[in-house]
């Protein structure tokens, strides 16, 4: 087993002039990439001095920079700690505490604290000596926002990192020919570890940082021959609503798109396969703890759109019920995944609660799912967001399919409020982004065929968006605020 840094190293000796990054005119081959990171390590050793272990946080900006001191921290034996340039001084004080990090690195927007930036890191000559890393040692602290708001600390060790990466291209079948354009931020999971998936193949990346300017967006894509990159629902609704179908110009071009997982209408899938008949969309289900543990590819899977897929290569899925027991196929029940993959443990948490977070060696994802007999995932909702109605369950998801395919509403999010009658402990309340042609009546009309009536929602309430977290995924209990 390798790490991502020793394929790193490998690529600088195999094929040392290959480009490997791309920003703007700024290209840097393998053998350049991996004399900066050096220098990034032999700087924090000796003039930060950077011991084994010692946190750094990384105010994750898309550029070229970042990637140096990111791998030059995990050479150097220490752990990075990304977040986001806009995070506000709350956040970055409970993080700051947290970790008790050596130094600060990067620009932060809406924290006034002193920084050191990238380029100071990689000023120089002097290269340290490459070590390989302890597989098991933590590489990276990243700190979830979660749908319920609260951070937490999850660990990743150099294990995580080399198979995650190797679990996601052999699914993507990503190869050494790939061009990557990266619009995501690498203060995330979904972000850096597309970074890692690229160098670990010996790709080329090229940084573009945002989805926010289109012309740029298609620019690059047909300067450098990009082959694929990775969104969020979310970006494909502002590509599509800003160029219209223009993508699909790029048909020829595609090998692959990597989708996040959160909602996205079936319409919308349709539309990608239609555009692109012969890229492989790949749409992944996971989280930070454990990254891409299953995946579905929209034209293999026309059929079942609405699944989660199928296990990732390496990865094994089970139902579980509350009280630890392997289910049935078909039956609803905590999905659980096992594989080198998963968190090695929560910053700052006990053993005993991380432990608790598992099942037989499987970690609990807290969501509520159903696997059919061909392994197919159907996710339900959140197992915390279920709503109880006379002590039937009714997932907000399912809810939500059907409210989203209604003309006029673009989006929506249900929660289970007090019965005001008193009777059935929880009734279905709906919040919509919805024209305002569309009134509630006609709303409660088109679900009736569709719904059981005690899933039907008994209030709808209008707003102007539904929170989400940075990758995409409903928040639903800040709804009951």
């Amino acid at each position: 087993m390798k790490s991502i840094e020793e394929q790193l190293y490998q690529n600088s000796i195999v094929f040392p002039d290959k480009i490997a990054l791309i920003s703007g005119e700024t290209q840097v081959s393998y053998v350049q990439l991996w004399e900066y990171c050096l220098i990034a390590a032999h700087n924090l050793k000796n003039r930060y001095n950077l011991q084994k272990g010692d946190r750094v946080i990384l105010s994750a900006a898309g550029n070229i920079e970042f990637v140096y001191v990111y791998f030059g921290v995990h050479l150097a034996g220490g752990i990075c700690v990304p977040i986001d340039p806009d995070t506000n001084e709350t956040r970055f004080g409970y993080i700051n505490e947290s970790t008790k990090p050596v130094c600060l690195m990067g620009t932060l927007h809406k924290v006034d604290r002193k920084t050191i930036p990238f380029e100071d890191v990689i000023s120089g000559t002097e290269k340290a000596e490459f070590a390989l890393p302890d597989m098991n040692q933590i590489a990276d602290i990243l700190f979830t926002t979660g749908t319920t708001g609260a951070p937490k600390g999850v660990a990743l060790s150099f294990k995580n990192h080399q198979a995650a990466a190797l679990n996601i291209n052999t699914f993507i079948q990503n190869t050494a020919d790939d061009i990557e354009l990266l619009a995501l931020p690498v203060s995330h999971s979904f972000g850096l570890g597309r970074v890692r998936c690229v160098f670990s193949k010996g790709g080329t990346l090229v940084m573009l940082g945002t989805f926010a300017n289109m012309k740029k967006f298609f620019g690059e894509m047909k300067r450098c021959d990009v082959t694929g990159f990775g969104m969020v629902p979310a970006s494909w609704s502002f590509i599509k609503k800003m160029s219209g179908m223009y993508i699909g110009k790029f048909a020829n071009q595609l090998k692959y798109i990597e989708i996040g997982s959160s909602f996205m209408p079936t319409a919308d899938k349709e539309l990608l396969m239609k555009l692109l008949p012969n890229t492989r969309i790949c749409m992944h289900y996971g989280s930070t703890e454990a990254s891409r543990s299953a995946f579905m590819e929209f034209h293999s899977s026309k059929d079942d759109l609405l699944t989660a897929g199928h296990a990732s290569p390496n990865c094994e899925i089970k139902i579980f019920s509350p009280d630890g027991k392997e289910l049935p196929v078909g039956t609803e029940g905590e999905l659980c995944v096992k594989g080198d993959h998963v968190t090695c443990s929560y910053w700052n948490e006990s053993l005993e609660r991380f432990a608790s977070d598992f099942y037989d060696g499987y970690f609990r994802t807290g969501d509520c799912s159903v696997q059919d007999e061909r392994g197919y995932i159907y996710l339900k909702s959140r197992i915390k967001e279920m709503i109880n109605v006379g002590g039937k369950k009714v997932a907000p998801m399912e809810v939500e399919d059907i409210l989203n395919t209604i003309p006029g509403i673009s989006e929506s999010a249900c929660i289970g409020i007090p019965d005001p009658d008193g009777v059935l402990g929880e009734v279905v309340k709906a919040f919509i982004v919805a024209d305002d042609n569309v009134t509630d009546k006609e709303i409660l009309n088109q679900l009736k065929p569709k719904l059981e009536f005690y899933k039907l929602p008994v209030a709808f309430q209008r707003i102007a968006e539904i929170p989400k977290t940075s990758s995409g995924k409903i928040q639903r209990l800040s709804l009951k605020k």
